[in-house]
């Protein structure tokens, strides 16, 4: 599958549209996330374009929150971003925002995994140590239950999306968790070189 874009277009218009760090880190976690269910998946040969929907997924969302995911393909085209690209951005908003339906498992993964990424770094910053590497599954299913925690984090996105892939709970909840284990030193790596500009 083809961006039709590097990663250094994607950042220049990541950062365009957005600089709050936690939007920010948001769209890191989500890239490494997806690159590690494009490995772990099979679609190794496409981790690079699975990382680049997570890293633009929300590029709209910061500057124009009540158009999310109906500006992104405005935005998407300043830099001749790719249909392919453009459509799993888009569908991550299915049933929310727009009627996009994600087709691809890759854009069933950013479905499911979006809503779930934040809801992970809510509980991780409950934790003593604040480290992904000590969340424990049972912390997360507690929370996912108790939904006045972290209440801005869909339960019924992150239920549909695991639907959508065909999987129990179970198994996109330790998925994501190895992947944002997986990616967290060098989100916070490329976090600090870019809050420091």
């Amino acid at each position: 599958m083809n961006a039709g874009i590097t990663r250094e277009q994607a950042v220049s218009l990541l950062r365009k549209y957005n600089q709050e760090p936690f939007h920010l880190q948001h769209a890191l976690t989500v890239e490494g996330v997806m690159r590690w269910y494009a490995r772990q998946l099979g679609y190794g040969e496409d981790e690079a374009f699975w990382g680049l929907c997570g890293l633009l997924h929300d590029v709209d969302f910061e500057m124009y929150p009540e158009a999310h995911c109906v500006k992104a393909p405005e935005l998407l085209a300043e830099i001749g971003a790719s249909e392919a690209l453009v459509h799993a951005v888009c569908s991550h908003g299915y049933n929310l925002t727009v009627d996009v339906k994600p087709e691809h498992e890759m854009e069933k993964a950013l479905y499911a995994a979006d809503e779930l990424t934040g809801l992970i770094g809510a509980v991780v910053l409950m934790l003593p140590s604040r480290d992904v590497a000590d969340l424990q599954l049972k912390s997360l299913k507690k929370k996912f239950k108790d939904k006045k925690f972290a209440a801005g984090c869909s339960r019924d996105v992150i239920s549909a999306g695991a639907d959508m892939l065909g999987w129990e709970l179970d198994r996109l909840f330790e998925n994501t968790i190895d992947a944002m284990r997986d990616c967290d030193a060098a989100v916070k790596a490329q976090l600090a070189d870019w809050t420091q500009d």
